[in-house]
């Protein structure tokens, strides 16, 4: 039996070439596995489908590579479809409503890097656990309301005259 030395990937450019073929199928496949579920979420936010292409191909192509991470989980969250629709009507609906919407996505983004080359992760605890417990529960209750009219194989339109 041979014993081999397990060695943990390496980062910044030096992982970067030492893992950019593995890096790039483990991307391409993530990017599949995302692709309807990303298409789904755009649909259900109120974006166009393009939305989720692109969505799609960032988490699975781009962020493969800049993870800076040995364990990274990425791919669409579901779970911020009531916030991203709640955002989109707030905004006016339609086209200009998610063109606001998604200004503040990108501007949620940078503050988000910032606060990562910051350092600031410990700053989570601000936010209590119960709101997020709280999101989570709506999020749930959503989709099992969504789902009555399939149950009762009802048409959901016609609820809305």
């Amino acid at each position: 039996m041979i014993n081999k030395k397990l060695v943990a990937p390496k980062d910044g450019l030096v992982g970067l070439k030492e893992n950019f073929k593995t890096d790039a199928i483990s991307g391409f496949i993530v990017f599949l596995l995302a692709l309807p579920l990303s298409l789904g979420i755009a649909k259900a936010s109120d974006f166009p489908p393009l939305m989720g292409l692109i969505t799609a191909i960032i988490g699975g192509l781009v962020i493969s590579f800049f993870s800076g991470s040995l364990l990274t989980i990425k791919g669409p969250a579901a779970g911020l479809i009531v916030i991203i629709v709640g955002a989109v009507a707030e905004f006016g609906g339609g086209e200009q409503g998610w063109h606001l919407a998604l200004g503040a996505i990108v501007v949620a983004g940078v503050i988000q890097i910032i606060f990562g080359l910051l350092k600031l992760g410990k700053l989570v605890d601000i936010f209590p656990l119960s709101a997020v417990h709280g999101m989570l529960a709506a999020i749930g209750i959503i989709i099992i309301l969504k789902q009555f009219p399939v149950l009762l194989d009802v048409d959901p339109s016609l609820s809305r005259r």
